[in-house]
């Protein structure tokens, strides 16, 4: 990172790189430990002969963990943001991955992945508040550039525990714990920026933007806002916790290979998110929110009865267009309600993780009772919730009153 952008005369108003860039890379360092434990469920549920919902506990010890915390943690910081949180949460991730690593009970499973939970609600509302800080008023790029990290880590985690952890076994896991002391020297460069931001800006008033919308408008679109990450972090939460089982038990494929299907998905999905935001700051959130969520229908109703080769390609699809949808639900958010920039990105951060969570639970109850292949048929459906999108406030209503 340059020197240049650690200097406190900083304005709001310059696009700050390098800044934005290193959130991002730390996203994808957090997001490569989060999905890591996802990847090795196969392993665990064969070690510790675990059934299906108790995999859906782990996801949701982690996710829910995360859920519960970050809007609390963003309105806190909205309050009186606190830059060093940002390398104190990496650390908790470390924990976490520590305790994973040397788990010997399904108890100390549920408890490292809650850790992992805790670091992830730490980084999630802070971070997105440095990248917006950093946009020069390019929200959306900024809100692209930072989730794709994300994204690209999420995609990496699994190819990372097929060749590393499931090879090796559980003690492995410890070696992401490099991963956690990088991201934690990174972000202790991006809190002194961040300190430095607040230390310049100190004496000038703080400029919000606002707009012209009734109350009851936006408590609408905030509605449906909610409602639209519900149905794209559902069906996300079904790919992320039972994908693999799902073409090992349909194709007959092995771990590793079922891994390799996991990453198109997972990559196609980071390239969407950087599409997105871009797009979103050119011709509005409404734009590509309608693309992404509605968009993808005709593709996941097709997956479930696909054969192989048509699967892997749809699934590069779907992943592709529906994450598109998320830059765009954040800056409208923001956009909505002014000014909280750290609550926002807290709820719908935290709710997406607490969808997924309590998803990933409630669908492996099904996956026992009923197979894998039924829960892919009732989700195929949830993004005809895109329908909501016509209850959104255009770009034109969402500029300055």
């Amino acid at each position: 990172m340059a020197d240049a952008t650690m200097k406190p005369g900083i304005s709001a108003e310059a696009t700050v790189l390098p800044i934005i860039f290193a959130v991002s890379f730390c996203h994808m360092l957090n997001d490569i430990m989060q999905s890591m434990i996802a990847a090795i469920y196969p392993m665990l549920k064969a070690d510790y002969n675990l059934d299906f919902w108790q995999i859906g506990m782990l996801t949701l010890a982690f996710q829910c963990t995360a859920s519960l915390l970050q809007p609390v943690i963003g309105i806190l910081t909205d309050r009186k943001p606190f830059p060093y949180s940002l390398p104190m949460g990496m650390g908790a991730t470390f924990m976490g991955l520590v305790l994973l690593a040397t788990a010997s009970n399904y108890g100390m499973l549920v408890f490292a992945a809650s850790l992992v939970g805790i670091g992830s609600a730490i980084f999630h509302p802070e971070s997105s508040r440095v990248a917006r800080l950093a946009s020069g008023g390019r929200y959306g790029l900024a809100q692209s550039v930072f989730q794709v990290g994300g994204n690209f880590g999420t995609a990496i985690g699994p190819l990372l525990a097929a060749f590393i952890i499931i090879p090796r076994g559980q003690g492995s896991v410890a070696w992401f714990c490099i991963a956690a002391i990088l991201g934690i020297i990174v972000l202790s460069r991006v809190a002194a920026w961040y300190k430095a931001h607040m230390l310049a800006n100190a004496g000038r008033k703080r400029m919000i933007q606002g707009h012209s919308l009734p109350r009851r408008t936006v408590a609408i679109a905030l509605v449906v806002l909610v409602l639209l990450t519900f149905s794209k972090n559902i069906y996300m939460a079904s790919i992320g916790s039972y994908y693999t089982f799902f073409v090992i038990e349909r194709f007959g494929v092995t771990v590793q290979q079922s891994q390799l299907m996991l990453f198109v998905f997972l990559g196609a999905s980071a390239l969407g998110t950087v599409v997105g935001g871009p797009i979103g700051d050119r011709f509005g959130s409404k734009v590509v929110i309608w693309f992404s969520i509605l968009g993808v229908l005709p593709f996941t109703l097709a997956m479930p009865f696909a054969n192989l080769e048509v699967t892997i390609l749809l699934s590069g699809i779907v992943g592709f267009i529906i994450a598109s949808s998320f830059p765009a639900i954040i800056v409208m958010a923001q956009e909505l309600v002014p000014g909280r920039v750290g609550m926002i990105a807290g709820i719908f951060f935290g709710f997406a993780f607490g969808m997924g969570g309590i998803a990933a639970a409630v669908l492996g109850v099904l996956a026992d009772r009923h197979g894998i292949s039924t829960v892919y048929t009732i989700c195929a459906f949830l993004p005809a919730l895109g329908l909501l999108t016509i209850f959104l406030p255009s770009k034109k209503a969402l500029r300055m009153a």
